[in-house]
């Protein structure tokens, strides 16, 4: 599998990275961070997924959970409505981006 654009700069940029790691180490301990992961981690026992490595993790869908796979899961930019509001509507941004050759 191919690294991500972030993946490559941050490789690519370590004093980036420094100031990225450090961050996100702040905001992992905040009380917002903290209680989300500890939700969660509640979540993957009762569903009886915690630590056996199968693979699976919980996901939020359409306001249920359900299981579903961890690479799938952590990958989904799709699974909550304020993700999409976010992005807009499909395929615009990229596609428009830099010259168009006068279109």
């Amino acid at each position: 599998m191919a690294l991500s654009r972030t993946a490559k700069f941050y490789r690519d940029n370590p004093d980036a990275r420094k100031k990225h790691r450090k961050y996100q180490a702040k905001y992992n301990k905040t009380r917002k961070s903290i209680k989300q992961r500890v939700d969660d981690n509640r979540k993957n026992r009762q569903f009886g997924t915690y630590g056996n490595y199968d693979g699976l993790d919980v996901s939020h869908k359409n306001g249920k959970v359900v299981l579903e796979k961890a690479s799938k899961n952590r990958g989904s930019k799709s699974n909550t409505a304020g993700d999409r509001r976010a992005r807009g509507k499909k395929g615009a941004g990229r596609r428009n981006k830099g010259n168009t050759g006068g279109k």
